[in-house]
């Protein structure tokens, strides 16, 4: 009987080679299955990723505005003759009373019956808007008082306690603005007295009594600087034509106008901040009166906008906005909302979706879309009211590549 031949060491070591290349050659297969598998598995999406975070939140309207002198005042010359000795110039400073031009009289036009009963009227009319300026200065004086008076007694509770830090503030602005009807008040009555004085002097011409063939000396109402003149500075004027403008530029106010659905938005007193204006640092102001008229506007893209003015007066003292004329450029953010703990995140996390809104946060490595409810909408953050927990990663501007359940990358990391 013969048996199978025992395998000697070279046939042993030529079947260990062969074992070894072909663990070797499976080992190489699978190498290029996961090669393969690799590279064809769908890679994350690198993204930009914020915290839903709390904290204060400002909702504001931003437009364009211009500064406006507030009370402005036209000298005019108040009967038919001959002008001279206007020599002012735009930018030129008076004083109340300054003499800033003369007017001769021309006989045939000054000494009809015509021009008579005119100066007569004008002198009535002069008179009635004198005692209207009165009664608006007592108005706005007693309003002022009463205005003070609430504050203090409710700085007096909040010291204790009793009132709301807002509301106190809410009474401060109310004061304010009563200091400026009444500093407006005081000037119209200031401008109507002098009406009454150069209606008075314009009758006493026509009527041929005493200075009937002097000369009529017109005098600044107010003091402050010349802020433009119009027409001939010498030569025959009409009645009522205008000669220059007065007005103080230490008083002056912005002007905004806004879209009528922001107005709607905006209530006086509201605070504001004045930009881009020029200077080294923004300048304070507030709300004193939103303009119950609207006005069509065409915008930049031929499209009508119903829009209307904002008043808002400076806060900032007056050294930090010398430089400030009639009639500049500037940018203004009116605040109309703001809270103190709101749950936020920016506004480019938040999109449309469907009938709501929904925002992509970040779970381990996958996004996760969930339905959330916005609130107020402010410059940068949008407020949740619900879908989001503080603490949350969400994804900022997710574009088409991010879906739901999709891998994701966070970019820096």
């Amino acid at each position: 009987m013969t048996g199978n031949p025992k395998p000697t060491s070279s046939t042993r070591a030529r079947d260990l080679r062969r074992w070894m290349w072909r663990a070797l050659g499976l080992l190489g297969a699978l190498g290029i299955v996961a090669a393969i598998a690799t590279a064809m598995r769908p890679k994350p999406v690198v993204v930009e990723v914020a915290q839903v975070a709390r904290g204060p939140m400002h909702v504001a309207v931003e437009e364009d505005g211009r500064t406006r002198v507030k009370e402005r005042f036209v000298v005019a010359a108040p009967l038919v003759g001959y002008l001279s000795g206007l020599e002012l110039e735009p930018g030129d400073a008076v004083a109340e009373g300054d003499e800033v031009a003369v007017l001769r009289p021309l006989p045939a036009p000054l000494l009809d019956a015509r021009s008579k009963a005119q100066a007569s009227a004008r002198l009535s009319g002069a008179e009635a808007n004198l005692r209207r300026a009165q009664a608006s200065a007592a108005a706005a004086r007693t309003a002022l008082e009463d205005a003070r008076r609430d504050l203090a007694s409710l700085e007096a509770v909040g010291a204790q306690g009793a009132a709301s830090p807002r509301e106190v503030e809410r009474r401060r602005a109310q004061v304010r603005l009563r200091e400026e009807d009444l500093a407006a008040a005081k000037a119209a009555t200031r401008v109507a007295r002098f009406e009454v004085e150069t209606a008075r002097a314009v009758l006493r011409t026509t009527e041929g009594g005493a200075g009937a063939a002097e000369q009529m000396v017109l005098r600044a109402p107010v003091a402050g600087v010349v802020l433009s003149t119009h027409g001939a500075r010498e030569g025959i004027v009409q009645v009522g034509a205008p000669l220059l403008e007065l007005g103080d530029p230490a008083r002056l106010e912005v002007v905004v106008d806004v879209l009528t659905t922001d107005a709607v938005r905006i209530r006086e007193g509201a605070s504001a901040v004045l930009t881009r204006w020029g200077g080294e640092a923004d300048l304070r102001a507030h709300v004193r009166r939103v303009e119950p008229k609207a006005f069509t506007r065409l915008s930049a893209l031929g499209v009508e906008e119903q829009r209307t003015n904002v008043v808002l007066d400076l806060d900032s003292p007056r050294e930090e906005w010398a430089s400030l004329g009639d009639g500049y450029r500037l940018e203004a953010r009116v605040q109309i909302w703001s809270g103190d703990d709101v749950l936020r995140v920016p506004q480019s996390a938040v999109f449309r979706h469907g009938d709501g809104w929904a925002a992509f946060v970040v779970e381990g490595e996958r996004a996760r879309l969930v339905p959330v409810e916005v609130g107020r909408r402010g410059s940068f953050d949008v407020q949740i009211i619900g879908g989001l927990d503080e603490g949350q990663t969400v994804i900022l501007h997710p574009g088409d590549r991010v879906a739901d359940g999709k891998a994701v990358e966070v970019r820096g990391t």
